[in-house]
């Protein structure tokens, strides 16, 4: 017998979020959509007509595509592997596979800068190897290579969210699928994965929505070598040229950009539920 809890109480639960909500949401974003229309909407034609603009979105959905493969090609794996250890040496892994996310993006671009820049650690092996220092060198300033660098601390968020899903997997599918003759790649692609797909399209998105938002790593990494959206907008803000209507404008359009890509993920953990009771 299932007990209902009266509106009042739930209402009281509610009151917090709502409140944290209003004031850390809402109303920045209310003041933001004011200041983008303060010279009369003008900044919208301006950022439309600005090629440094576009540059930008190119290179922040590049990136937003580039972190999030290489954080499940690394997570995933770390996650499988995890899951089979004792409880013990599970959680001390954990803790410190969790330590970059206390770590400042200043630390992260500076250790990326000593290990893979132009005159980096790696870099200079690779050198001696017979490669172009100037071309490995170049690497990490590039979309691509700030999405290697970023994927350093998008990486733990991958494993806490994919680990639980492998830990909850029944691993007798998967002796079964062995003893039925599959290999090991047949039995991760058809059995294992499509099982925990929510769990990486969840992550997946979490991440992208991360890194197409982040700014203090790729300012510090990059500075303004590379196009992408908070660069933009750090330009139409900085001490060199101030125009505070199209900052905005930019504002919204990466809280929208983010917006939608955690919203898909939604959908498609919605659309797999919906699914299951279906069959069920």
């Amino acid at each position: 017998m299932s007990v209902r809890t009266p509106q009042a109480l739930t209402g009281a639960f509610a009151l917090p979020g709502a409140v944290v909500f209003a004031l850390f949401f809402l109303l920045p974003l209310a003041v933001v959509l004011v200041e983008a229309m303060s010279d009369g909407g003008t900044a919208f034609g301006r950022v439309w007509n600005d090629g440094v603009f576009w540059n930008g979105l190119r290179g922040s959905i590049l990136l937003g595509l580039a972190a999030p493969f290489f954080s499940l090609a690394v997570g995933v794996p770390v996650a499988i592997t995890l899951a089979r250890l004792s409880p013990r040496m599970r959680t001390s892994l954990l803790i410190a596979i969790s330590l970059p996310l206390t770590f400042s993006g200043l630390i992260v671009a500076y250790g990326f800068i000593l290990l893979l820049g132009r005159a980096g650690f790696v870099t200079q092996l690779l050198a001696m190897a017979g490669f172009n220092p100037a071309v490995v060198g170049g690497f990490i300033f590039s979309p691509i290579g700030l999405g290697l660098a970023y994927s350093y601390y998008l990486v733990p968020r991958v494993v806490l969210i994919v680990l639980p899903a492998v830990r909850n997997f029944d691993t007798v599918q998967l002796r079964a699928a062995r003893s039925l003759g599959a290999g090991s790649l047949r039995v991760l692609f058809d059995v294992l994965l499509p099982q925990i797909m929510p769990s990486l399209v969840a992550a997946f998105c979490l991440t992208s929505a991360v890194a197409v938002g982040a700014y203090g790593t790729a300012l510090a990494l990059v500075g303004t070598q590379v196009n992408i959206l908070p660069l933009v907008l750090y330009s139409k803000i900085s001490e060199t040229g101030t125009d505070m209507p199209s900052a905005a404008v930019i504002s919204i359009v990466l809280m929208a950009i983010c917006g939608c890509i955690i919203a898909l993920g939604e959908v498609f953990a919605a659309g797999r539920q919906n699914a299951r009771r279906i069959k069920a």
